[in-house]
């Protein structure tokens, strides 16, 4: 099966690199158009280097190798204004808006959260919660604007279901994100406009492969690498993988903005490897 989201334009979040970029080739593979947006810097309570602007400019040379038309712009999520200008400036290059994927996140580590630093908390929010919001906000006039319905997959994590000690305000933040998937359902839902939320487990991508992640879970290790991080994440999950890839998230994210999702409004769907179970 080819050409799922033909002819369609999906706005993408946190696209330079990882799941975000993954979204991005998996819908123009399949026939879509993409307006793509990251900050491109780091964050320094990340233990992950941030993306950079020659990763976009990646992202944007494996859309166009496919054929598709992509709009790139270096935008934070917590400002609405910018997400709201390269909107309005890619809808009118591209045509239309079809699909929302407000993918981008950080992921920091902290302590317990009565001894949580104010300022790490509302990095957190602000950015996985509020960036959210703020994304599909801007969407969504060009959303009714079309007349055609939509479809938007808001990035949670299975940490959106259930909790993890030392990381509350991202407990917190993703866990928000399904109340912000599950209004917007309700309210945009007699437009035919679509919401669900995806949870992805580990993936193989930077914001878990980085050296002071490795460090962090095998603090026993003069330098620990993915192989003695892998029998950890393994310990997560009911299938006997370690992590997830980029892919298997964007194949839920294609499935939930295709039409053969077109009754499916409300949803969090896990790919987690059976996660949410243990």
């Amino acid at each position: 099966m080819t050409g799922r989201v033909e002819g369609k334009v999906a706005f993408i979040t946190g696209a330079a690199r990882g799941q975000g970029r993954s979204h991005a080739v998996r819908l123009a593979a399949e026939g879509a158009d993409i307006i793509a947006v990251d900050i491109c810097a780091t964050f320094e309570k990340s233990p992950a280097l941030g993306a950079t602007t020659e990763d976009l400019a990646e992202t944007a040379e494996l859309v166009k190798n496919l054929g598709r038309r992509i709009v790139t712009a270096e935008v934070d999520v917590r400002d609405h204004a910018a997400l709201t200008d390269v909107l309005d400036s890619g809808v009118e290059q591209l045509g239309r808006l079809d699909i929302v994927a407000a993918n981008a996140g950080i992921g920091t580590t902290g302590v317990r959260l009565d001894r949580m630093a104010e300022d790490l908390w509302q990095e957190m929010i602000d950015v996985n919660l509020s960036g959210v919001w703020k994304s599909v906000k801007a969407a969504v006039p060009h959303l009714l604007a079309g007349g055609r319905g939509g479809s938007i997959i808001l990035t949670s994590s299975v940490a959106g279901t259930k909790a993890y000690p030392h990381t509350g305000h991202y407990v917190a933040a993703k866990h928000g994100v399904v109340g912000l998937m599950r209004t917007f359902a309700v309210e945009l839902g007699q437009h035919n406009i679509r919401v669900n939320s995806v949870h992805p487990t580990h993936v193989n991508s930077p914001m878990l492969m980085n050296e002071k992640t490795y460090r962090m879970f095998r603090p026993d290790l003069e330098n620990p690498g993915p192989a003695d991080l892998e029998p950890i994440c393994r310990t997560f999950h009911v299938l006997p993988i370690p992590w997830v890839n980029p892919e298997d998230i964007s194949n839920a994210v294609l499935f939930l903005a295709s039409d053969e999702a077109r009754y499916i409004t409300g949803v969090t769907l896990p790919v987690d490897a059976g996660s949410c179970l243990k």
